[in-house]
């Protein structure tokens, strides 16, 4: 169904790299696939590098709806910008497969995303901010009295530990149409990010120990598998920083 929002279907992207290939990517990506994708529709939210597992690249893109989705990929991967930089891109990885296809877990359950100016080309480094993104294998689709503790719990358990914007999606059930592209289907999940303003930040939250006392307890019920939990460090031209 087409909507308003911009962020009505995400891909959550996590690469496996060769050793050493990470700043190689990050240097393609940032120079050749940031506005090329997004002069086709979609809007490149964020690149990152994985601050625990050195060979581990992880992005985020987002469509309009799931007609835009396959139009803007189409476009893309079928253009000359991929075409010419496909090979070098294909080299540094491993893996690319490791992919969800999401949508806002409720109406406005992403309009805390930050709507940064993102640096110029030429930028290098990192960006502020680490995102923290926790994924959760879930026994079936999300639920509404799962969301509900999402909302309840899950969210200001965040927010008293120093989490600046936060944002929760969960499995989209449409079909993946750009079949060139696998996703991750029949494996439902919720998916949360939350923004600290620095790596300090979110170690103190992780110390404080008020996500394993306040929330583990009541998740288990609606988990098939351990969560999945991500420690981010933006590239120089991400927009998604804090």
């Amino acid at each position: 169904m087409p909507t308003t929002d911009p962020h009505a279907i995400v891909e959550l992207r996590q690469y496996t790299l060769h050793p050493q290939q990470r700043e190689v990517l990050i240097d393609l990506f940032d120079r050749e696939f940031v506005e090329t994708q997004e002069a086709q529709g979609m809007r490149v939210l964020g690149q990152f590098r994985d601050l625990d597992r050195p060979d581990r690249f992880v992005w985020l893109r987002s469509f309009a709806d799931m007609q835009a989705r396959h139009r803007a990929l189409e476009g893309f991967y079928g253009g000359p910008v991929w075409a010419a930089h496909r090979n070098a891109a294909n080299a540094t990885m491993i893996d690319s497969d490791n992919v969800h296809l999401l949508c806002p877990a409720w109406p406005g359950a992403t309009a805390a995303l930050p709507h940064h100016a993102r640096p110029q080309p030429g930028a290098q480094g990192a960006t502020a901010g680490v995102l923290q993104v926790t994924v959760l294998p879930l026994r079936e689709p999300a639920t509404p009295p799962l969301l509900d503790f999402c909302r309840h719990r899950m969210t200001p358990t965040l927010q008293r530990g120093g989490a600046r914007q936060i944002a929760w999606f969960c499995t989209e059930p449409s079909p993946n149409t750009f079949s060139r592209l696998p996703v991750r289907e029949g494996e439902p999940v919720l998916m949360g990010l939350a923004l600290f303003g620095d790596e300090a930040a979110l170690t103190s939250f992780t110390d404080s120990g008020a996500w394993a006392r306040d929330v583990v307890p009541g998740l288990a019920p609606w988990l098939a598998a351990e969560p999945e939990v991500l420690r981010l460090q933006p590239t120089a031209r991400s927009a998604l920083h804090a």
